[in-house]
């Protein structure tokens, strides 16, 4: 189990820093190389535009590798959304500027954003099943959390990269060449990422399946739809509240209030590590007490905290900004953390891969792809200094979750076998 777990949460974490790396660029350079006609702030909002269609290719992804997840096998799901991933990671890497191709440059950057979000769409399905489903039923919030905790390592990882880089190069190399040295890694992270999981044995819950899905899809939406959208508007805030701190603040503070971007880079990248170390510990408070009570007082702190969050980050004080952020984390981990276990055990078996991953991308649509583009088109509209329209739109997409999670069952301690799933 913990090779396995290791190998699920490597490879999380690679593919997540190919889709964070994105994230932190629009919100630094992306702007001005590929839409420099439009104004600054307009600029921006182009910029997370292409950011927020990865989120949409995400359920896409769900779909066709769900389909593959749960005709042929979770593991040729791991394998083959690393490596699209990877690909297109590189390939933004290598995109010339509006300055050298014109229209053509942001046309490649959404295509390739694109093929970024219908690769991860995959990644988390097949990841976090092959994990739960090899797991004994007692401990499945403890290692599925393993996966949970990739994202942290691969947002650090990326904005560590993007750190170092602004620490060493002036703002005309970064804008010049710097910005393209984290998509290149990406490579390198993909090939160790394909060799940790060449050699992962299949799920044994998928072995056991006699009767395949012909068409996962048609089963999901037939059978399951009310649980897609219950899943999908249960988890739209922790979505909204990662993106809200990870990629629009960090753009808010540098282009409104001044904030030095290694400044705000190192008060995120702080939270993120508590976290990401909390993560583990939550998830086992999990298997003891329940993934739904804590999904609804992560909703529910997450509904309190959000106009603090806001009022800390107009501060521009890198202390009360890093605390602003770690209220908002830990509010997202005590949810995030075991929504790994709780997804896969609300669904049956045969159309668990695509099910599951389908209502958890669709949250990413809901929260992550509209947050940024909001939150900045919000404050460009207040001209206040302190975003409190933001800080309304996220405790508005806190109590849509609380409504959803109060409306979803409880699954532990019944094992994955025998959950009985809301359908439709």
């Amino acid at each position: 189990m913990l090779r396995l777990a290791v190998a699920s949460l490597a490879g999380t974490a690679i593919e997540f820093y190919d889709f964070f790396v994105y994230g932190t660029a629009a919100a630094l350079v992306l702007g001005p190389l590929f839409f420099p006609t439009f104004s600054p702030v307009a600029g921006t909002l182009a910029a997370f535009a292409t950011f927020g269609v990865g989120f949409v290719a995400r359920p896409l992804g769900s779909v066709l590798f769900g389909h593959i997840g749960d005709r042929h096998g979770r593991r040729p799901v791991l394998v083959a959304s690393l490596l699209l991933t990877g690909a297109s990671t590189v390939a933004v890497g290598c995109v010339p500027t509006y300055e050298s191709i014109g229209v053509a440059a942001p046309l490649l950057l959404l295509v390739l954003r694109f093929l970024q979000g219908l690769g991860l769409g995959g990644e988390w399905g097949g990841a976090v099943l092959l994990t739960v489903e090899h797991a004994p039923p007692g401990r499945r919030g403890l290692w599925s959390s393993f996966p949970q905790v990739g994202p942290a390592l691969g947002f650090l990882l990326a904005n560590g990269v993007v750190l170092g880089l602004s620490a060493t190069l002036s703002d005309a190399q970064f804008a010049s060449w710097g910005w393209r040295v984290p998509f290149w890694a990406a490579g390198v992270l993909a090939l160790v990422g394909l060799w940790l999981r060449s050699s992962l044995a299949e799920s044994p819950r998928f072995l056991e399946i006699d009767d395949h899905a012909r068409v996962p899809l048609t089963e999901v939406v037939r059978g399951h739809w009310r649980l897609v959208l219950l899943t999908a508007g249960a988890l739209a805030i922790g979505y909204a509240i990662f993106y809200a701190v990870t990629t629009w603040s960090l753009a808010y503070a540098t282009e409104r209030l001044g904030v030095s971007r290694g400044v705000m880079l190192t008060c995120i990248m702080g939270a993120v590590v508590v976290k990401g170390s909390l993560t583990p510990v939550v998830a086992i408070l999990g298997d003891r007490y329940g993934r739904r009570p804590l999904c609804l007082i992560g909703c529910a702190a997450s509904a309190l905290w959000m106009f603090p969050l806001v009022a800390l980050l107009a501060t521009g004080q890198p202390l009360l900004m890093f605390l602003g952020f770690l209220g908002a984390m830990l509010a997202f981990i005590t949810m995030f953390a075991v929504i790994a276990a709780y997804l896969p055990e609300l669904y049956e078996p045969r159309v668990r891969c695509t099910g599951a991953a389908v209502g958890y991308n669709l949250g990413g649509v809901i929260g992550g792809a509209l947050t940024p583009i909001v939150a900045t088109a919000l404050v460009e509209q207040s001209g206040g200094r302190v975003p409190w329209g933001v800080g309304a739109y996220l405790t508005g997409v806190a109590l849509l979750s609380l409504g959803c999670f109060a409306l979803l069952p409880e699954t532990r301690p019944v094992p994955a076998t025998a959950a009985e799933p809301a359908t439709g």
